[in-house]
């Protein structure tokens, strides 16, 4: 992903305090491991010294990761009027055709995008799949799974 990336402001300070957790709370409890296990002597059989300083390195490619996002993001407010079409931020509730099942999603960035959660990428094959359509809109989308065919029964405003 080049360029700047599209997030909600809920988005942007999920992630600007999990880098704050990260570098106040995990990164000096992480040393302070290091330093206990220095303390026990010998560092080539110490395999509290080899977990602590695994466990830094994971937590310095998160602190890199979070950082490098956060100066890609660009925080998107809601659009006012989009005339009853889905855009980013939208909430968006779907039928699948083929089974029937009901599911609703909410079109956000990349970065902040939990399936989980309810919440979809916008670059995600049904991201992009139901971007500018509106309700009664049928939309097939090529997923890992096959084709899905979806029918678009309501379509909710940004609320952020």
């Amino acid at each position: 992903m080049d360029g700047m990336v599209p997030i909600t402001r809920q988005g942007y300070e999920r992630l600007r305090k999990e880098l704050e957790r990260l570098q106040r709370e995990e990164r000096p409890k992480v040393i302070k491991a290091i330093e206990e296990a220095r303390a026990h002597g010998d560092l080539s059989e110490n395999a509290e010294y080899e977990a602590a300083k695994e466990k830094q390195a994971l937590i310095e490619a998160q602190i890199s990761d979070i950082t490098n996002k956060l100066s890609r993001c660009q925080i998107v407010e809601g659009c006012e009027d989009s005339n009853g079409r889905i855009v980013f931020g939208s909430t968006v509730v779907v039928e699948d055709l083929d089974t029937g099942s009901i599911e609703t999603y909410c079109l956000v960035g990349p970065f902040e995008a939990q399936v989980e959660r309810g919440t979809i990428s916008i670059s995600s094959p049904i991201g992009k799949a139901l971007l500018g359509k509106e309700v009664g809109d049928e939309v097939k989308v090529h997923t890992p799974k096959g084709i899905r065919s979806l029918e678009i029964i309501e379509v909710r405003k940004p609320t952020f």
